[in-house]
């Protein structure tokens, strides 16, 4: 086995909105509290090599995926299936995802991105060396919650309690995972680890870049080794029910908490480096699938009735741009409106409703990394990880692509925020069986990586 690891700052310029927290809130950054980056780790076994690039972003799109494995293929004649890029999700960076009003996408940074990506891919490619694989994980505590099914947002100074933990811990993941990589002299070369956590630590008044507790965190782990030779990367996990346990706090708060959290996780992570064990690290193979989720079966009369209604609540007499009810907040109809005039559009000429992406694997001996675009919910996640068949699989969100929530079969049969609305932010129909379809695609993926 040889491994590498590689890295590139993609901080957008001061100035730059902000993706995160609702649709149009003007969210300018005012200044940098931590760098963003893009972290990468290639690995080579008898030949085979492969390449995963984790980014300090709210997520990636199919063709930013794309352009970054151009780039790579052109340079070194790696096959997109052995590249796997995939976002921690912070919400104190630019908008790169396919998200409508959720900070307006800056053009010439989504232009440098890509390469900026490849780049650090390119370099963890360059340093591939021999190296050994271990595989440990610790007690996470004090981090999340289960927004759906356990109380969000808990007072402050309850969550920042040593001693907390939430209601329902056993719906959240419980522990801490860590990839490590060393020379064959037993030296640190770098790390993956991975929990399933939304990092929205901060709030919609936050104007500060940053990545939020993964970045913060990371950034910490590395700096154990200050002579700045070691790579740390994070793989968000099943994160679409989990929230921080703090969140929609002010900003002095939540800037403070930050911190606090990203600390917390930090302590775990560096038990899990520890006392992780060697694994054997073949077989090196991947599995990636082109897929199209079903979604539901929306009709043009259907479409229009749903626009005409957003449309008559936007231009009643006493609507304003600022308008905000208790139930009702015009910029967020804005974001549907727009939504259903694009599928409307979409409609009319004849185009795909249910548009494809990818589910995407990878197997390191024992560890088997299942990437899929979405954010997976908990349920999904235990359920593909009981049946994967492998003594340490990990369920990745935002891999490859960003397509929204997938909902767990009780959260999809009451319907609301995450079942039909979050795809109308991405310009989408709403999923008719995510849970069910995820399972299957990536169970799919699982059996692919063990033959």
């Amino acid at each position: 086995m040889k491994a590498g690891f590689g890295r590139a700052d993609i901080t957008p310029r001061v100035g730059v909105e902000l993706c995160g927290f609702g649709p149009f809130l003007c969210r300018h950054s005012i200044g940098i509290r931590d760098r963003l980056w893009a972290r990468a780790v290639a690995f080579e076994e008898n030949g085979r090599i492969v390449l995963l690039i984790s980014c300090d972003l709210i997520g990636v799109t199919l063709a930013i995926t794309e352009q970054v494995r151009a780039r790579i293929r052109t340079r070194t004649g790696l096959d997109d299936d052995a590249i796997l890029v995939c976002a921690t999700h912070t919400h104190s960076g630019p908008n790169t995802g396919p998200y409508i009003g959720w900070g307006a996408p800056d053009e010439p940074y989504l232009e440098t991105l890509p390469n900026r990506l490849a780049r650090a891919g390119l370099d963890a490619l360059r340093s591939l060396q021999p190296a050994r694989l271990y595989f440990g994980s610790a007690p996470c505590r004090g981090v999340a919650l289960n927004r759906e099914y356990d109380r969000d947002a808990p007072p402050l100074e309850e969550c920042l309690r040593a001693d907390w933990e939430p209601a329902h811990p056993e719906l959240t993941d419980r522990e801490c995972y860590a990839l490590v990589v060393r020379d064959l002299e037993g030296t640190l070369l770098g790390f993956a680890t991975s929990y399933g956590c939304h990092p929205v630590v901060c709030c919609a008044q936050t104007r500060w870049i940053h990545g939020d507790w993964p970045g913060v965190a990371t950034h910490l782990l590395e700096r154990d080794y200050p002579d700045g030779t070691v790579t740390g990367l994070f793989l968000q996990g099943a994160q679409g029910d989990v929230n921080s346990c703090v969140v929609h706090k002010p900003e002095n708060e939540s800037l403070l908490a930050l911190d606090i959290v990203a600390g917390r996780y930090a302590r775990a992570a560096r038990q899990a480096i520890a006392t992780a064990q060697p694994i054997e690290t073949w077989p090196l193979v991947t599995a990636r699938e082109r897929v199209a989720f079903s979604r539901q079966p929306w009709d043009k009369a259907w479409v229009r009735r749903l626009l005409a209604e957003s449309e008559a609540r936007l231009q009643a007499d006493e609507t304003t741009d600022a308008t905000v009810e208790t139930e009702w907040n015009a910029r967020m109809e804005t974001v549907y409106a727009l939504a259903l005039r694009r599928i409307l559009s979409r409609m009319e000429r004849g185009e795909t409703l249910t548009p494809e992406t990818e589910l995407h694997g990878l197997r390191i001996g024992s560890v088997a990394l299942l990437g899929s675009p979405f954010e997976t919910f908990q349920a999904i996640k235990n359920e593909v990880c009981a049946a994967a068949g492998f003594p340490h699989p990990l369920v990745l969100s935002f891999v490859n692509d960003s397509v929204g929530y997938a909902p767990d079969r009780t959260v999809a049969a009451r319907g609301g925020y995450a079942q039909d609305k979050v795809p109308l932010i991405t310009g989408q129909l709403p999923f008719a069986r995510a849970h069910e379809e995820l399972v299957e695609g990536l169970l799919r993926i699982a059996a692919r990586l063990a033959s």
